[in-house]
């Protein structure tokens, strides 16, 4: 791929994951109003953990996809990586951004990978900032007695 191209791809896989982050989190607001009446009778420690598991599973869910479908874009798109195993291992590695480096892509399609990357950095701070800003209210009613 050319650089223009990389970026262009990177950019609509980039903007499409984000897309399913936030449809996630939406999602995932909304099971936890449908579910508000179920837990409200339940002590306090109980309420609270149902949220946070619930909320992590949602945030879990929407990595994980995030992870595959740049999984398959490299695997798709590269002529460096030809396997799932792969795949998903660089995949996990850029998008954590933990980045091993022992698995190097050709010049044609770095940029495209790095991609990835921003995708996971934008990606783990939208879901920080949703799991603070749910947990907040469950604390703080938890701290009230309520």
């Amino acid at each position: 791929m050319t650089l223009p191209e990389q970026i262009i791809w990177g950019s609509i896989f980039l903007g499409g994951c984000l897309v399913l982050e936030v449809a996630v989190l939406v999602w995932c607001g909304e099971a936890l109003r449908r579910h508000e009446a179920r837990f409200s009778h339940h002590p306090s420690k109980v309420r609270q953990g149902s949220v946070l598991l619930i909320s992590i599973g949602f945030v879990l869910a929407a990595h994980t996809a995030q992870i595959w479908i740049w999984s398959a874009a490299l695997l798709v798109k590269t002529t460096s990586i030809s396997d799932w195993n792969t795949a998903v291992y660089f995949s996990v590695s850029t998008y954590t951004t933990l980045g091993y480096g022992d698995v190097v892509l050709d010049q044609e399609h770095r940029i495209f990978a790095a991609f990835a990357a921003m995708t996971g950095m934008l990606a783990f701070g939208i879901s920080t900032a949703f799991l603070v800003g749910t947990m907040q209210p469950v604390f703080s009613r938890g701290r009230r007695g309520g």
